[in-house]
């Protein structure tokens, strides 16, 4: 479960009764725990997840903040980072050299990306739509990379209208909204859900360089 980066806000959360369980109505998380520290390149402090379980379905959920993916070592914003450079065209050995990131990590990252591109770009573009108001759907550009860089520039400046530059996790950066549109799924099996890849909008085929 995706929450916002302040452990302090979400303990207080927590403790309070502010949490719903994402896996059952009307059921409310309590504490339940951590998970093991661990480091992620990009963040500064080690990372302690907390762990919640719901009074009602008696299901367990880790609670990751919204600068993470799940199972990835790496902050969203540096994998964001290597999204964008290949939307312009680089490569993975370019990317990986300027982020300091193994090229084998970086290929890693595009491959899974590139498979989801279209139906990541819909899911984005409902969000912006169910966010904000008179969304303008942008035109393709001819690279499916730079249309879903795109499609979350919409969606973070819906999200940003709708509820403030902090928003309610916290600061909204592009890579935070990729993150809790995603439940921290974005590059994880299975997302987005079956039937998020059709689109009323199709674009060109991917003809960006790299």
């Amino acid at each position: 479960m995706t929450v916002e980066a302040d452990p302090v806000g979400v303990e207080s959360r927590l403790v309070s009764g502010g949490l719903g369980c994402p896996g059952c109505a009307g059921g409310v998380l309590r504490p339940w725990g951590w998970v093991r520290p661990r480091s992620v390149h990009g963040i500064e402090v080690v990372l302690r997840p907390r762990r919640a379980r719901c009074a009602e379905c008696l299901i367990t959920h880790v609670l990751l903040p919204v600068t993470v993916l799940l199972r990835r070592a790496y902050a969203a914003e540096v994998i964001g980072a290597a999204l964008v450079a290949r939307g312009a065209g680089r490569g993975h050995r370019w990317v990986g050299l300027a982020l300091k990131v193994p090229a084998a990590t970086v290929r890693g990252w595009l491959r899974v990306m590139a498979g989801r591109l279209e139906a990541s770009r819909v899911h984005l573009l409902r969000v912006a739509c169910l966010a904000g108001v008179d969304v303008v759907v942008p035109e393709a550009v001819g690279c499916a990379w730079r249309d879903l860089l795109a499609a979350l520039g919409v969606a973070t400046a819906a999200v940003r209208g709708r509820f403030g530059p902090l928003g309610v996790l916290g600061p909204v950066t592009g890579w935070q909204v990729a993150v809790a549109c995603s439940a921290g799924r974005l590059l994880a099996p299975g997302w987005p859900p079956p039937g998020w890849e059709l689109s009323a909008t199709p674009v060109a085929s991917d003809v960006c360089g790299g």
